[in-house]
């Protein structure tokens, strides 16, 4: 053991070591006694580990690449470890789907909240967790299995509750989520609270006591012609979710998810879209660090074929369609990313995350009046923005950039690589028109429409009477 000791420490260090640089040999007399049999088992090994030693002359170099070697290696186990501990750190930090269904079966078995799939999900477990999609904390995004189907389990964590606070959680959640309405609170007073809300968040519109009608028939989801409380909190809590208001108000339009049940404010819908970004299989460190040309090249190889992106591009412009004067008022995208434009197994258009899609009446609730010195400070969520008045240091009411601008922008990208040589001068300069469309109301209802159609018909143009139809 002692010599295998030794060996070891002569592998890991001597390579850094002076003494292994080939030098001029000299001789010098030695009046040291004979080495004895340990002494030459050692020398014997040194020599097999470092013949180079022996040898000399053009020899002396190896010792200093291994040092090279031995400093890549270490560099290597470095950062593969930490990027190891970094991704373990975040997963933890970002996928506590576990949490969410403790709590959540926890405030159902009190029979605090109710919902279409709690028996699944608590009692008979049949609600399978799969792969985690969470992009921030406060909301858990799985992919999962349901009834046979593909599916995605979408679940909110409080921010202010205390992962670490053990036994006490899910009091504080019941006390801050699961509040109203209160005992006592008549079906004529729900509905009533109902269309308040929705009035706040979407604007006074004719068409929102239908909706709310339809929120008081989805919880009713046992059809016994009545709300009980738990009922009623739950879809209270649903309501508050952003995601969950814009789903319901765009369940008729073809290019949102299907909404397919509920328990307290979890909630499933269809399963996950394809991504439309091929920088979505890369880990999330190297994301920023991707050149926007390798991006190009990675959307030609991993992305679909052209005529699919057209199909594609083209669901997203009706999507834009939908959002604009649609039944339940006017919708912004306020987070225009390809990380967003998700598509089917037929290549049909799906937007994969609606909470960046934001009503007009909340947007222009949370800029008015808002103080600012420059543009930037006029910004809700990622890239809505309005234009400062810098006499009177506050927001004005009307986007710099409406979606179908900013929707062309990402289309010049994910469309003109790749696209047919015929069709590539005419498609660019609609683009770039496209792009340079204001947030104007003078602009909007004609210049708006007419752009949009001239792009979907050059597109349907080149893949009518095709496969890829």
């Amino acid at each position: 053991m002692r010599r295998l000791r030794r060996l070891a420490h002569l592998v890991l260090f001597c390579p850094f070591s002076k003494g292994l640089q080939a030098t001029p040999t000299t001789s010098v007399p030695s009046r040291t006694p004979a080495p004895g049999r340990k002494e030459t088992a050692l020398i014997r090994a040194q020599a097999t580990v470092f013949p180079s030693v022996e040898k000399g002359g053009s020899q002396g170099r190896l010792p200093g690449l291994r040092v090279k070697y031995v400093f890549l290696v270490w560099l290597g186990i470095f950062a593969g470890s930490w990027l190891a501990y970094v991704h373990y750190s975040s997963y933890a930090e970002l996928c506590r789907g576990h949490i969410c269904q403790v709590v959540i079966c926890d405030q159902y078995r009190k029979g605090i909240i109710s919902g279409s799939i709690c028996q699944d999900l608590c009692h008979l477990h049949q609600v399978e967790w799969r792969t985690c999609l969470s992009s921030v904390p406060g909301q858990q995004v799985y992919s999962g299995l349901w009834q046979g189907k593909e599916v995605t389990i979408k679940c909110g964590i409080e921010e202010s509750l205390d992962l670490k606070a053990g036994a006490d959680a899910a009091p504080r959640r019941e006390l801050v989520l699961f509040d109203k309405p209160t005992r006592g609170t008549s079906i004529k007073e729900f509905q009533e609270m109902t269309l308040s809300f929705l009035k706040a968040n979407l604007g006074d519109l004719p068409s929102l006591p239908t909706l709310a009608g339809q929120v008081l028939l989805m919880a009713d989801f046992n059809k016994d012609h009545r709300v009980s409380l738990a009922e009623a909190k739950s879809v209270w809590a649903l309501l508050q979710r952003n995601e969950f208001l814009l789903l319901l108000s765009l369940q008729e339009k073809e290019h949102a998810s299907r909404l397919l049940g509920y328990c307290g404010d979890l909630y499933l819908t269809e399963g996950v879209p394809h991504s439309s970004w091929p920088g979505a299989v890369l880990p999330p460190l190297l994301r920023p660090l991707l050149p926007p040309a390798l991006h190009g090249a990675l959307q030609q190889w991993l992305g679909p074929a052209w005529p699919w992106r057209a199909k594609i591009a083209i669901g997203l412009l009706e999507f834009v369609e939908e959002l604009f004067h649609g039944a339940y008022g006017t919708f912004y995208m306020c987070e225009t990313t390809l990380a967003n434009v998700g598509y089917t197994a037929k290549y049909d258009f799906r937007m994969a995350d609606l909470q960046q899609v934001a009503p007009e009446a909340a947007v222009r609730r949370f800029l008015r009046g808002r103080h600012c010195e420059h543009s930037s400070d006029c910004t809700y969520g990622r890239d809505c923005r309005a234009p400062c008045d810098t006499l009177l240091r506050q927001c004005k009411g009307d986007l710099v950039q409406p979606n179908l601008a900013k929707v062309c922008e990402l289309l010049q990208d994910y469309l003109l690589p790749g696209a047919p040589a015929g069709l590539r001068a005419a498609l660019g300069k609609q683009l770039r028109t496209c792009t340079t469309l204001s947030g104007l109301a003078s602009q909007v209802e004609a210049h708006h429409s007419l752009v949009l159609s001239h792009l979907k018909t050059l597109l349907w143009k080149e893949i009518s009477n095709t496969k890829y139809t």
